[in-house]
């Protein structure tokens, strides 16, 4: 093809222009595509990825959950007499079998999954196929829910030192709702009462005035080391039915930031909720109690410049928001993707 089309035009600048004996008329012809979907329906292992799990829920098109068994895995438990339903929904809640002694350990040996392997050994996988390829190969580096900043940062410089050609980590939690997970490693979101901070006796707050279709409401807000810790909505002339559920929203959001959820959090389910008699005010349209109270909340804690100056949130691996529906956007294969709403950076 290159005697017949010459070379492709930036030869010259290539690693192939320092041998006389090369004429390429493609700058590369190896590659690893991504085989995530296409493993699926052809029932096959997903290219260089070790298992994510022997057992797990894939959740797919409207957050539906199809439980998956690897099939190999069930047919050596058979034939070599350990299987059973209790094993195999023991497996289904922890996803390796690593540690689990009723299993032969020459089986064990062989069924490693994602998780079994340290981030370091992923890169390294990866980098053993980068060698013989001239593309980037599209691989996963699975870190676990306690991952740092730091283990990010190895994983990263290991990938350049190793001559690999892009990288993608996924620290597993990191989305509300994942692809992929398996039972045990969840957090449980329960708090008992004993979780509850105690009220100090006297606590700096503020009130906000908002103009709602139901009303006036006032949104009072205490303060703790400058972050909320208590908020009372009451509004004016709308019936005791209307003032009943404003109280609640108010003593339900206090419990909540006085057991640990973080105000963003809260902002996120109130915002946005819609009533039966929206009204425009100087900021905007005001949808309902809980959306006025959330801009409240929104106003002082995420958007006051001097307010986040002064309290700044910790280092996280969540990464940007998505600009067309807010939830978290995840850097996948070279491109800033969101698998909410479906944008894409490089669409």
């Amino acid at each position: 093809m290159a005697e017949e089309r010459d070379v492709f035009e930036n030869f010259d600048k290539s690693i192939f222009s320092e041998d006389e004996n090369a004429r390429y008329r493609n700058a590369t012809t190896t590659t690893i595509a991504p085989t995530g979907t296409l493993s699926i329906i052809a029932g096959c292992s997903s290219g260089i990825e070790p298992l994510f799990a022997l057992s797990f829920i894939r959740r797919v098109m409207d957050n539906d959950e199809l439980i998956e068994i690897n099939p190999y895995f069930e047919q050596v438990a058979k034939e070599r007499g350990f299987y059973s339903p209790e094993l195999m929904d023991k497996i289904a809640r922890r996803g390796s079998i690593h540690d689990m002694e009723e299993i032969p350990e020459d089986v064990r040996e062989v069924f490693i999954t994602a998780h079994d392997v340290t981030p370091e050994w992923h890169v390294r996988m990866q980098a053993a196929f980068q060698k013989s390829t001239d593309n980037a190969v599209s691989k996963t580096v699975n870190l676990p829910r306690d991952a740092s900043v730091e283990d990010v940062f190895k994983v990263y410089n290991l990938a350049y030192e190793l001559g690999c050609k892009g990288v993608t980590i996924y620290r597993d939690g990191s989305k509300e709702n994942q692809v992929l997970s398996f039972e045990e490693g969840k957090t449980e979101t329960t708090t008992s009462m004993a979780d509850v901070q105690d009220r100090p006796e006297t606590l700096d707050g503020f009130t906000t005035k908002m103009v709602t279709g139901m009303g006036n409401l006032y949104v009072t807000v205490t303060e703790l080391d400058g972050w909320p810790f208590e908020v009372f909505a009451t509004i004016g002339k709308s019936g005791k039915s209307t003032t009943a559920k404003t109280e609640a929203i108010g003593r339900l959001v206090s419990l909540a930031l006085r057991s640990g959820v973080k105000v963003e959090k809260i902002i996120e389910q109130l915002k946005g909720i819609c009533g039966e008699h929206p009204v425009f005010q100087k900021d905007g349209l005001i949808l309902s109690i809980p959306d006025a109270i959330s801009r409240v909340l929104e106003k002082r804690y995420l958007n006051d410049k001097d307010h986040k100056a002064h309290h700044k949130h910790e280092n996280s691996l969540l990464g940007e928001t998505c600009p067309d529906c807010g939830q978290t956007i995840s850097f996948e294969e070279g491109c800033m993707t969101c698998h909410f709403c479906g944008f894409t950076k490089c669409g």
